[in-house]
């Protein structure tokens, strides 16, 4: 037998032809492809959506579908501005909103080879657009939540301030006999058809206007009318029939917070509603039924989650994805006919999100998008840590290492708290932290108390604590870095998005000992930001503004603009209506009439975060030079 030998000298002609690593960088994230799992038909076809950035424009999607096994992957030819949502009984075709005149309605294409129709086969023209669309499990109907509302012929010259109205209107699948069902329901949020077809559970939620109190109905809608099941006097998120139909399972919460965080369940005829996890030591975050009579609730443990299935009235751990995290509930066919098959998007610290499906006791991966891009760059390591505070509250947080971390030696450190608050960082990629530790940083995202995955007490503590507690808990954070010998005390920064921008704004006002400091979207001024903002945000403190206007000033930053001494960068889109723009605005004029260094970068036409991706590159650009300018 002959021996091949290989000479250290062509070993580095091999090394050499390799191309070399790379930090992680904006364009890196702009590039990054991830995949979603959207659908399955009844013979178990995988519906999948694929997203990715580039240099300018929004994000751009691609369709696929792919057999459970992992074969026959094949992108879908779409026609213009029809987004699908789901497969028609039969697998022939996929429903979804289609754009006509600017709206989108509910239309069904036919699907072959690849090919979408060009013309699609059933269309269904509601005044003001749709909002969803839901097949019942037969086939035979649409289940539609719209505005029944005629246009406003002056929509176009002005838009009235008025509370918005969403009914059900049911429609068969040919696009025939259509009709509004439950007239007096106005305010439909989610819906639940039951399993033979004849009705649907439904949420009607209080609208935001001309409103001070939150508070849900729960409803059994048919042909022949409403059939009242319960009021819940609190915030109210996802519906599934649970226990053969006999009850209707859903998440709320008995907290000032508003987050709906446990699991609940109300006599499909009427009752007293149950909380069946009041014990829970995660958060319920997200909760779906499907047309077998599955209950998946998808629960926040940490930084880290699960999914569980809701049987006998209780929890009972179903699927887990090691060292990260499950991007929603089982995706499951819409149809009592189809074969058993669930799909489920997942994702971890060293790869974009895919899609996974179960495989004896444990997930299989089926798609790999992402993964030939970051072979190319040099990722440092990510650790779920925990801590505790000056106040003993015990902590957890990941941190994020940039490549070649050297144990001992101590780097730059950005503390990023998340928004919400009431939400958590999870054990997942992120682009943020991850092109910063591209730039030679140490991140750390610190759950503060307001975060989901650590309990009820844990997420109810933000509630008028938000400019104490919650502080307390990320500046903490920065201890941690500094004990742990991971951080230079002489360049500390901070960034955050949203609460996380309140975060921001918050500390440079009450220390000075970060050198700089990044604000996007941040909260200034929460007296008039309660009633500005786009949604509802009395779960932060439910009190009068003007009875009371000192308890906002409290923890408004623009109060204590004197106190800054940090350079500040903010970043605000111009079309911001969750933080709106004056929030960024007011706080920037005023430290720049006091003589402080601050900067303010606006996005024309941009909403909460960016959604053009020059706008999202030029975001990390700017956060990239004002740490160089100034954490040096």
């Amino acid at each position: 037998m002959a021996l091949s030998v290989t000479t250290s000298a062509q070993q580095g002609a091999v090394a050499q032809q390799k191309p070399a690593k790379h930090p992680f960088a904006a364009k890196d994230w702009a590039a990054l492809r991830s995949a979603g799992a959207a659908a399955i038909s009844s013979d178990r076809t995988i519906l999948y959506l694929v997203t990715f950035g580039g240099d300018q424009g929004p994000t751009h999607k691609e369709w696929w579908t792919i057999a459970p096994d992992g074969s026959d992957a094949t992108k879908l030819n779409l026609p213009e501005d029809f987004s699908p949502k789901g497969f028609t009984s039969d697998g022939q075709s996929l429903y979804g909103t289609w754009k006509v005149n600017k709206l989108g309605q509910l239309a069904v294409f036919p699907v072959k080879d690849g090919k979408t129709a060009s013309v699609p086969s059933t269309v269904v023209l509601l005044p003001r657009g749709i909002s969803s669309a839901m097949p019942s499990p037969d086939g035979r109907r649409f289940a539609i939540v719209a505005d029944p509302r005629a246009p406003d012929p002056l929509d176009d010259v002005r838009h009235v301030q008025e509370p918005d109205q969403t009914s059900l209107y049911v429609v068969n699948a040919d696009g025939t006999g259509g009709q509004w069902w439950c007239g007096n329901l106005k305010g439909v949020s989610e819906e639940a058809w039951k399993a033979d077809g004849t009705s649907l559970a439904v949420l009607s939620s209080l609208p935001r206007i001309g409103h001070h109190d939150v508070s849900t109905a729960i409803d059994l809608c048919s042909a022949t009318g409403t059939h009242h099941v319960a009021d819940i006097p609190n915030s109210v998120s996802g519906i599934a029939w649970a226990d053969g139909g006999r009850q209707i399972a859903f998440l709320s919460t008995k907290s000032a917070v508003l987050t709906p965080e446990h699991v609940w369940t109300v006599p499909a005829g009427g009752g007293a509603p149950e909380d069946r996890t009041p014990t829970l030591d995660g958060t319920a975050i997200q909760l779906g039924g499907d047309a077998r009579g599955h209950v998946w609730v998808l629960v926040d443990r940490g930084v880290r989650n699960e999914v569980d299935e809701f049987q006998e009235g209780a929890l009972k751990p179903a699927y887990r994805w090691p060292d990260g995290v499950i991007g929603g509930v089982p995706v499951n066919s819409d149809y009592v006919t189809a074969k058993e098959q669930v799909v489920l998007t997942v994702g971890d610290p060293e790869h974009a999100r895919n899609l996974a499906v179960p495989d004896g006791d444990h997930l299989r991966k089926i798609t790999h998008e992402g993964d030939e891009q970051l072979a190319a760059t040099d990722l440092g390591t990510v650790r779920a840590v925990q801590w505790k505070s000056k106040e003993g509250t015990a902590l957890e947080g990941i941190s994020t290492f940039p490549a070649g971390y050297v144990e001992g030696r101590k780097y730059p450190f950005l503390v990023l708290p998340h928004g919400g608050p009431e939400a958590n960082d999870e054990l997942a990629f992120d682009p943020f932290s991850r092109t910063i530790a591209g730039l030679g940083y140490i991140v750390l995202q610190p759950e503060y108390r307001g975060s989901t995955g650590y309990g009820a007490d844990f997420l109810a503590a933000i509630y008028q604590h938000f400019g104490d507690r919650a502080y307390e808990d990320v500046d903490s954070a920065t201890d941690y870095a500094l004990a742990q010998g991971w951080a230079d005390p002489a360049r500390l920064t901070i960034f955050g998005w949203s609460a996380g921008g309140f975060m921001t704004s918050w500390t440079v006002t009450q220390t000075g000992r970060y050198k700089a400091a990044i604000e996007g979207a941040g909260i200034t001024d929460w007296g008039p930001f309660l009633w500005t903002s786009d949604i509802q945000q009395i779960d932060y403190d439910a009190r009068w503004t003007d009875e009371d206007p000192a308890a906002f000033r409290k923890f408004s930053a623009v109060a204590f603009a004197d106190k800054v001494t940090t350079p500040l960068l903010i970043l605000h889109g111009e079309a911001d209506q969750r933080v709106p723009t004056f929030q960024g605005t007011e706080f920037f004029q005023i430290l720049a009439a006091r003589g402080k260094t601050v900067r303010m970068v606006a996005y024309p036409g941009s909403p909460h975060f960016p959604t053009l991706w020059e706008q999202r590159l030029n975001v990390m650009q700017e956060v990239a030079d004002w740490l160089e300018k100034y954490n040096k």
